[in-house]
């Protein structure tokens, strides 16, 4: 599962793409830069859900849900997961 941290830097990664400051998904999202700043920096603690889905689609980003492995993953997957981010 994708924790807070995970979400907030391609959060971060989709708003840099996209050409838009923290600001202008801040004011779109109708959240504080704060919220973004945090979010984007890893120091969010908590986010409610419609927050979240405000600002993930504030950059072009939208929410999956799926079973929850039953397994840790090997590290030829972690490698694997992180080489297709690029």
């Amino acid at each position: 599962m994708t924790d807070l941290k995970q979400m907030g830097e391609q959060i971060g990664t989709a708003r840099r793409l996209k050409k838009l400051a923290q600001a202008q998904v801040a004011q779109v999202a109708g959240v504080s830069l704060r919220t973004i700043n945090l979010l984007e920096n890893g120091r969010a603690t908590d986010l409610g859900y419609s927050k979240l889905a405000r600002i993930l689609a504030a950059v072009g980003l939208e929410l999956h849900l799926g079973p929850i492995e039953s397994r840790r993953p090997t590290l030829d997957e972690l490698l694997r997961e992180d080489t297709s981010d690029d």
